[in-house]
Protein backbone atom coordinates (compact mmCIF):
# COMPACT_ATOMS: atom_id res chain seq x y z
CA UNK A 1 0.00 0.00 0.00
CA UNK A 2 0.86 3.37 -0.78
CA UNK A 3 0.23 6.38 1.17
CA UNK A 4 1.21 10.12 1.55
CA UNK A 5 1.78 11.56 4.93
CA UNK A 6 2.22 15.32 5.94
CA UNK A 7 5.03 15.47 8.58
CA UNK A 8 7.24 18.54 9.64
CA UNK A 9 6.10 20.84 6.86
CA UNK A 10 6.48 18.19 3.97
CA UNK A 11 4.48 15.45 2.57
CA UNK A 12 6.36 12.30 2.21
CA UNK A 13 5.41 9.26 -0.07
CA UNK A 14 5.63 6.01 2.00
CA UNK A 15 5.11 2.40 1.39
CA UNK A 16 3.20 0.83 4.14
CA UNK A 17 2.89 -3.51 4.39
CA UNK A 18 2.55 -5.58 7.39
CA UNK A 19 0.98 -5.27 11.27
CA UNK A 20 2.81 -4.78 14.62
CA UNK A 21 5.20 -2.82 15.86
CA UNK A 22 6.30 -0.01 13.84
CA UNK A 23 9.58 -0.09 11.38
CA UNK A 24 10.83 2.89 9.52
CA UNK A 25 13.46 1.67 6.52
CA UNK A 26 15.08 5.15 5.14
CA UNK A 27 16.94 5.25 2.08
CA UNK A 28 20.30 6.82 1.03
CA UNK A 29 21.44 8.76 -1.80
CA UNK A 30 20.22 8.46 -4.84
CA UNK A 31 17.66 6.02 -4.41
CA UNK A 32 14.28 5.99 -3.00
CA UNK A 33 11.80 3.81 -0.91
CA UNK A 34 12.08 1.37 -3.91
CA UNK A 35 15.57 0.51 -2.33
CA UNK A 36 13.85 -1.36 0.56
CA UNK A 37 11.79 -3.75 -1.96
CA UNK A 38 13.31 -7.26 -0.86
CA UNK A 39 13.10 -6.23 3.22
CA UNK A 40 9.76 -4.83 3.37
CA UNK A 41 8.17 -8.02 2.47
CA UNK A 42 9.86 -9.76 4.84
CA UNK A 43 9.83 -7.62 8.27
CA UNK A 44 6.05 -7.21 7.33
CA UNK A 45 5.50 -10.66 7.99
CA UNK A 46 5.70 -9.94 12.21
CA UNK A 47 6.22 -5.65 11.75
CA UNK A 48 4.31 -2.65 10.49
CA UNK A 49 6.64 -1.81 7.69
CA UNK A 50 7.17 2.14 6.85
CA UNK A 51 9.33 3.20 3.84
CA UNK A 52 8.96 6.66 2.98
CA UNK A 53 10.53 8.19 0.27
CA UNK A 54 12.76 10.96 2.52
CA UNK A 55 12.14 14.40 1.59
CA UNK A 56 13.56 15.60 -1.61
CA UNK A 57 13.87 12.47 -3.08
CA UNK A 58 10.71 9.92 -5.45
CA UNK A 59 7.27 11.46 -4.96
CA UNK A 60 7.87 13.37 -1.54
CA UNK A 61 7.89 16.97 -1.40
CA UNK A 62 10.94 18.78 -2.25
CA UNK A 63 11.94 22.07 -0.39
CA UNK A 64 14.05 24.52 -2.06
CA UNK A 65 17.05 25.58 -0.03
CA UNK A 66 19.65 24.33 1.76
CA UNK A 67 18.69 24.61 4.92
CA UNK A 68 15.49 22.54 4.40
CA UNK A 69 18.47 19.30 4.30
CA UNK A 70 19.82 19.60 7.65
CA UNK A 71 19.94 16.40 8.96
CA UNK A 72 18.42 17.30 12.14
CA UNK A 73 15.55 18.70 10.01
CA UNK A 74 15.32 15.16 8.31
CA UNK A 75 15.10 13.71 11.82
CA UNK A 76 12.77 15.76 12.54
CA UNK A 77 10.62 14.39 9.70
CA UNK A 78 11.12 10.89 11.05
CA UNK A 79 10.17 11.32 14.57
CA UNK A 80 7.04 13.16 13.22
CA UNK A 81 6.13 10.49 11.16
CA UNK A 82 6.51 7.57 13.58
CA UNK A 83 3.77 9.82 16.07
CA UNK A 84 2.35 9.80 12.38
CA UNK A 85 1.33 6.00 12.42
CA UNK A 86 0.25 6.35 16.03
CA UNK A 87 3.38 5.23 18.04
CA UNK A 88 5.40 6.34 20.57
CA UNK A 89 8.78 4.83 19.39
CA UNK A 90 9.88 2.61 16.30
CA UNK A 91 12.28 0.31 15.24
CA UNK A 92 14.77 2.79 12.88
CA UNK A 93 16.38 1.19 10.24
CA UNK A 94 18.58 3.02 7.93
CA UNK A 95 20.88 2.54 4.93
CA UNK A 96 23.57 5.71 3.51
CA UNK A 97 22.04 9.16 3.79
CA UNK A 98 19.12 7.42 5.72
CA UNK A 99 21.26 6.14 8.21
CA UNK A 100 22.77 9.35 8.66
CA UNK A 101 19.44 10.63 9.61
CA UNK A 102 19.18 7.15 11.80
CA UNK A 103 22.08 8.16 13.98
CA UNK A 104 20.78 11.52 14.49
CA UNK A 105 17.34 10.76 15.61
CA UNK A 106 18.71 8.37 17.86
CA UNK A 107 20.91 11.05 19.37
CA UNK A 108 18.42 14.03 19.21
CA UNK A 109 15.06 12.20 19.55
CA UNK A 110 16.19 9.54 21.48
CA UNK A 111 12.58 8.84 22.64
CA UNK A 112 11.25 8.17 19.24
CA UNK A 113 13.98 5.22 18.57
CA UNK A 114 13.12 1.55 20.43
CA UNK A 115 16.21 -0.57 18.10
CA UNK A 116 18.66 1.25 15.51
CA UNK A 117 19.89 -0.67 13.14
CA UNK A 118 22.47 1.29 10.32
CA UNK A 119 24.39 0.13 6.61
CA UNK A 120 27.12 1.24 5.68
CA UNK A 121 26.73 4.61 6.91
CA UNK A 122 29.53 5.71 9.20
CA UNK A 123 28.67 7.42 12.83
CA UNK A 124 28.62 11.36 12.15
CA UNK A 125 31.40 11.83 14.77
CA UNK A 126 33.33 9.06 13.19
CA UNK A 127 33.10 10.58 9.74
CA UNK A 128 34.29 14.05 10.65
CA UNK A 129 37.08 13.12 12.27
CA UNK A 130 38.15 10.70 9.70
CA UNK A 131 37.48 13.97 6.70
CA UNK A 132 40.47 15.66 9.08
CA UNK A 133 42.59 12.86 9.50
CA UNK A 134 41.77 9.83 7.00
CA UNK A 135 43.41 10.71 3.56
CA UNK A 136 42.54 7.96 2.36
CA UNK A 137 38.86 8.53 3.20
CA UNK A 138 39.47 11.68 1.96
CA UNK A 139 40.48 10.92 -1.72
CA UNK A 140 37.16 8.11 -1.06
CA UNK A 141 34.88 11.18 -0.68
CA UNK A 142 35.86 13.79 -2.64
CA UNK A 143 32.39 13.80 -4.30
CA UNK A 144 31.08 15.39 -0.91
CA UNK A 145 33.43 18.24 -1.76
CA UNK A 146 32.52 18.42 -5.26
CA UNK A 147 28.84 18.77 -4.11
CA UNK A 148 29.42 21.67 -2.44
CA UNK A 149 29.93 23.75 -6.08
CA UNK A 150 26.43 25.61 -7.12
CA UNK A 151 24.46 24.17 -9.89
CA UNK A 152 26.69 21.62 -11.60
CA UNK A 153 26.33 18.36 -9.68
CA UNK A 154 22.64 19.00 -10.39
CA UNK A 155 23.33 19.50 -14.23
CA UNK A 156 25.77 16.78 -14.35
CA UNK A 157 23.80 14.25 -12.87
CA UNK A 158 20.39 14.74 -13.47
CA UNK A 159 21.02 15.52 -17.40
CA UNK A 160 20.35 12.94 -20.27
CA UNK A 161 17.54 11.81 -17.98
CA UNK A 162 19.18 10.44 -14.83
CA UNK A 163 21.83 8.58 -17.22
CA UNK A 164 24.75 9.39 -14.57
CA UNK A 165 23.45 7.82 -11.62
CA UNK A 166 22.70 4.90 -13.26
CA UNK A 167 26.02 4.60 -14.62
CA UNK A 168 27.07 5.11 -10.93
CA UNK A 169 24.95 2.12 -9.80
CA UNK A 170 26.40 0.28 -12.40
CA UNK A 171 30.04 0.82 -11.55
CA UNK A 172 29.94 0.98 -7.75
CA UNK A 173 27.76 -2.40 -7.36
CA UNK A 174 28.39 -6.16 -8.13
CA UNK A 175 26.88 -7.73 -11.61
CA UNK A 176 23.23 -8.11 -11.21
CA UNK A 177 22.07 -5.82 -8.23
CA UNK A 178 20.31 -3.46 -9.87
CA UNK A 179 18.09 -4.66 -13.31
CA UNK A 180 17.27 -2.17 -16.10
CA UNK A 181 13.88 -1.09 -13.98
CA UNK A 182 15.78 -0.42 -10.90
CA UNK A 183 18.10 1.88 -12.12
CA UNK A 184 15.65 3.56 -14.80
CA UNK A 185 13.53 3.94 -12.04
CA UNK A 186 16.16 5.74 -9.95
CA UNK A 187 16.91 7.83 -13.16
CA UNK A 188 13.64 9.25 -13.33
CA UNK A 189 12.86 10.03 -9.84
CA UNK A 190 16.57 11.35 -9.78
CA UNK A 191 15.90 13.70 -12.54
CA UNK A 192 12.84 15.03 -11.66
CA UNK A 193 12.28 18.64 -11.03
CA UNK A 194 13.83 19.50 -7.73
CA UNK A 195 15.05 16.16 -7.07
CA UNK A 196 18.92 16.42 -7.67
CA UNK A 197 19.12 19.87 -6.02
CA UNK A 198 17.41 17.87 -2.91
CA UNK A 199 19.47 14.91 -2.57
CA UNK A 200 22.77 17.05 -3.53
CA UNK A 201 21.67 19.67 -0.33
CA UNK A 202 22.05 17.43 2.36
CA UNK A 203 25.81 16.99 1.39
CA UNK A 204 25.70 20.95 1.49
CA UNK A 205 23.51 21.10 4.71
CA UNK A 206 25.58 18.15 6.74
CA UNK A 207 29.00 20.14 5.55
CA UNK A 208 27.75 24.01 6.68
CA UNK A 209 26.56 21.86 10.83
CA UNK A 210 28.15 20.12 13.55
CA UNK A 211 26.86 17.00 14.03
CA UNK A 212 25.21 16.00 17.58
CA UNK A 213 26.95 14.85 20.43
CA UNK A 214 24.68 12.93 22.40
CA UNK A 215 25.79 8.92 23.42
CA UNK A 216 23.31 6.70 21.34
CA UNK A 217 20.58 5.19 24.20
CA UNK A 218 19.15 2.46 21.68
CA UNK A 219 20.18 -0.85 21.13
CA UNK A 220 22.37 -0.52 17.93
CA UNK A 221 23.17 -2.92 14.95
CA UNK A 222 25.32 -1.94 12.12
CA UNK A 223 25.31 -3.85 9.31
CA UNK A 224 28.37 -3.26 6.91
CA UNK A 225 29.58 -4.76 3.76
CA UNK A 226 33.14 -4.86 2.79
CA UNK A 227 33.38 -3.68 -0.72
CA UNK A 228 31.66 -0.54 -0.11
CA UNK A 229 33.71 2.18 -2.70
CA UNK A 230 33.07 5.05 -0.83
CA UNK A 231 33.32 4.55 2.72
CA UNK A 232 36.85 2.49 4.56
CA UNK A 233 35.72 -0.49 7.05
CA UNK A 234 37.67 1.39 9.51
CA UNK A 235 35.01 3.96 9.69
CA UNK A 236 33.45 1.30 11.93
CA UNK A 237 36.23 1.15 14.82
CA UNK A 238 36.62 3.17 17.51
CA UNK A 239 32.64 4.12 17.78
CA UNK A 240 32.10 2.17 21.49
CA UNK A 241 32.37 5.38 23.42
CA UNK A 242 29.53 7.05 21.59
CA UNK A 243 26.77 4.94 23.11
CA UNK A 244 25.74 3.89 26.24
CA UNK A 245 26.18 0.29 25.41
CA UNK A 246 28.79 -1.29 22.42
CA UNK A 247 26.83 -1.89 18.99
CA UNK A 248 26.77 -4.76 17.49
CA UNK A 249 28.73 -5.02 14.37
CA UNK A 250 27.99 -7.60 11.25
CA UNK A 251 30.48 -7.43 8.23
CA UNK A 252 29.33 -9.01 4.81
CA UNK A 253 32.13 -10.09 3.01
CA UNK A 254 32.33 -9.97 -0.93
CA UNK A 255 29.54 -6.92 -1.01
CA UNK A 256 29.13 -3.53 -2.02
CA UNK A 257 27.79 -0.86 -0.57
CA UNK A 258 24.41 -1.08 -1.91
CA UNK A 259 24.45 -4.30 0.68
CA UNK A 260 20.40 -4.63 1.31
CA UNK A 261 19.52 -5.15 -2.50
CA UNK A 262 22.75 -7.07 -3.29
CA UNK A 263 22.52 -9.71 -0.10
CA UNK A 264 19.19 -9.25 0.66
CA UNK A 265 18.79 -12.44 2.79
CA UNK A 266 21.32 -11.70 4.98
CA UNK A 267 20.04 -8.37 5.34
CA UNK A 268 16.95 -9.67 6.15
CA UNK A 269 18.28 -12.31 8.60
CA UNK A 270 19.77 -9.98 10.81
CA UNK A 271 17.17 -7.58 10.53
CA UNK A 272 14.71 -9.94 11.39
CA UNK A 273 16.94 -11.29 14.53
CA UNK A 274 18.18 -7.55 15.94
CA UNK A 275 14.71 -7.06 15.84
CA UNK A 276 12.55 -9.61 17.29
Amino acid sequence: MERDVTVNGVRLHCVVEGKGPLVLLLHGFPETSHAWRNQIPALATRFQVVAPDLRGYGASDKPKGVAAYGTSVIADDIAALVRAFDAERAHIVGHDWGGGVAWTLAMLRPEAVDRLAVLNCPHPAVMRKALRSNWTQVRKSWYIFAFQLPWLPEWSLSRNGGKAVKNALRRSSKPGTFNDADLDGYARAFSAPGAASGAINYYRAAVRSRPPSAKIKAPTLVIWAEDDFALGIELTRGMDGLFESKPRIEYVPDTSHWVMEERPEVVNRLLLEFLA
